[in-house]
């Protein structure tokens, strides 16, 4: 492809890099049928290929982008299907980001719009004030409908329950039992830890299991990943800086074989720290060894084995749905469905398995139409599967999929955890009580 950037805009570093990774692109056509979002409004500006031309002309032309090329670039879900369908190796991932930072930039937004990016932004990123702002909105459901739209969408996307704040995700240190094999850090996350602290409970239980010292580090909270995809690069720098300097800490201390994260979307972001600090003096080298040692939790357990893994009495039929973040992102596929089989769950596969849900992060807050027609589309592909559970790698891949598929939905490492010794996962007991 093309490109006619300035002597001058070649000397930024993120002008650089986007000039390289447009140059890759030799519009072929291959990335079309992997949109999710080509594939319901049809339009090739919903596409990669489209958006790739819009955001090489935005990048060129320089200063505010045209509404028109904001609203197709806003719609993109960075599922990155594309990203694995490119036979150029296109680096859409890293383009998306630079497009959005450019757009946060420079694009004067209308004032709802920056109030709701805002208010994202904001409240998600610390666990006490979202869970302040989640209790105070549930009064607020029935009268949902006299809200305005954005607002409207907030408060109706508020879940049925949310988890008791967990003492497990303070920052302390949990035994290996038995022999030690591993000493790894866990990050807790932010949003998980108000409305999936069980989920990393089951973590920690199982790799305690499975002869891994866990260590939660304080103040390694937020990844970075929510206001990254937002375009807001001084908030994800700000937050990943903060993890970072926990991790090192832990690193210099008794070192650390892995830094697990048991949601996808942060664990992609997270194994790119390497990259996001490639230049900065200040982080480069924490950055790339954090990278190097990041590991999804099915990663860890996969290398580790599993512990005399028994299929619980009545275990349900398992919808396992690939989080793109993690099929994607990470081109892990193979070892969730492993893991899960190797425990005896009976695993099915899902229609369009390459295919978003339509959560995408934030995604179904920005842009709910489209949101909920992939979800509606997913949750009817699970269905049909005849599964009684579903199960993901990402946690808001689970809050939306419960929403549209009717079955309750667990983390593939609650499945695991259950099967080698643990409770039997909350949604499960509270499907089953009613």
């Amino acid at each position: 492809m093309r490109t006619t950037f300035s002597e001058s805009q070649l000397a930024e570093p993120t002008i650089r890099e986007a000039n390289a990774i447009l140059r890759n692109c030799v519009h072929c056509g291959f990335c079309l049928p992997t949109c999710p979002t080509y594939a319901v409004l049809g339009d090739e500006l919903d596409s990669p290929r489209g958006r790739i031309s819009l955001i090489q002309h935005m990048l060129e032309q320089g200063g505010a982008p045209e509404p028109k090329a904001v609203r197709h670039i806003d719609r993109c879900l960075s599922c990155l299907g594309c990203a694995t369908a490119c036979p150029s190796g296109v680096d859409y991932t890293h383009l998306i980001d630079i497009a959005r930072a450019h757009i946060e930039t420079h694009y004067h937004r209308s004032w709802a719009d920056r109030w709701t990016r805002w208010l994202v932004a904001f409240v998600l990123t610390r666990p006490r004030l979202f869970r302040a702002a989640l209790l105070a909105a549930w009064p607020v459901r029935p009268f949902s409908h006299l809200l305005p739209s954005r607002l409207r969408r907030l408060v109706e996307s508020v879940p049925r329950r949310i988890d008791s704040p967990s003492p497990m995700s303070a920052p302390q240190v949990f035994e290996a039992i038995g022999h030690r094999r591993k000493r790894v850090a866990l990050l807790v996350g932010c949003v998980q830890k108000v409305l999936g602290a069980r989920i990393n409970e089951a973590t920690v239980r199982v790799l305690c299991r499975h002869g891994c010292e866990v260590v939660i580090a304080a103040n390694a909270g937020c990844c970075g990943a929510l206001t990254q995809h937002m375009g807001r690069e001084k908030q994800a720098r700000t937050a990943a800086c903060c993890a970072l300097a926990a991790w090192q800490r832990e690193l210099d201390g008794e070192g650390l074989d892995a830094i697990v994260v048991n949601a996808s979307g942060c664990g992609t972001t997270v194994k790119d720290y390497g990259h996001m600090f490639a230049d900065d003096p200040e982080w480069s080298a924490v950055a790339a060894q954090v990278s190097h040692i990041a590991v999804d939790i099915s990663e860890l357990l996969s290398n580790l084995g599993l512990t005399a893994p028994v299929a619980p009495a009545g275990a349900p039929i398992v919808a396992y749905h690939d989080s793109c973040s993690l099929q994607h992102g990470q081109r892990l596929t193979a070892p969730p469905r492993a893991l899960l089989e190797d425990a005896g769950f009976d695993v099915r596969e899902v229609v369009e398995g390459h295919m978003c849900c339509g959560a995408a992060g934030v995604y179904t807050l920005l842009q709910p139409h489209l949101s909920d027609v992939l979800g509606h589309r997913k949750g009817a592909h699970i269905a049909a599967t005849g599964a009684t559970v579903t199960a993901a790698g990402n946690l808001g891949c689970l809050l939306h999929l419960e929403r549209f598929s009717g079955l309750p939905a667990v983390h593939t490492v609650e499945l695991l955890d259950w099967a080698t010794g643990g409770p039997v996962p909350e949604p499960l007991r509270y499907r089953a009580d009613g």
